[in-house]
């Protein structure tokens, strides 16, 4: 898909490249959100569910051991917390490092395909 395709396409991620898509993100992102993700990052409001501190606290609570092995397998270990972060504030940094580089990874597989 060209840049262009992927930011004007409101089909599913999961349908576009038939994967399942991680617990702790929305099965039905779409792929311009993927391409939003990448371009600002989630603090940018491309994803709210991992800056929204309630969803945030919440998808931690019930996929944070998954969303953490996800980083370390990507990075080899957790990056540091900025000091003085709250646990809410501690659930969307790591959201948010997982879901940004989830993106990317699906971004390329997303260019990867023919539309």
């Amino acid at each position: 898909m060209t840049n262009e395709q992927i930011w004007n396409s409101e089909e599913t991620v999961a349908s576009l490249l038939d994967i399942d898509i991680p617990a702790w993100i929305d099965q039905e992102i779409t792929a311009a959100t993927v391409a939003a993700i990448y371009q600002g990052g989630c603090d940018s409001g491309a994803y709210m569910p991992a800056v929204t501190y309630h969803t945030a606290l919440v998808t931690m609570t019930d996929h944070g051991d998954a969303v953490l092995n996800y980083i370390c397998a990507a990075f080899g270990d957790l990056p540091p917390v900025p000091n003085g972060m709250s646990w809410e504030g501690m659930a969307c940094f790591y959201m948010s490092t997982a879901v940004d580089l989830w993106a990317s990874e699906i971004l390329c597989a997303l260019e990867g395909i023919d539309a």
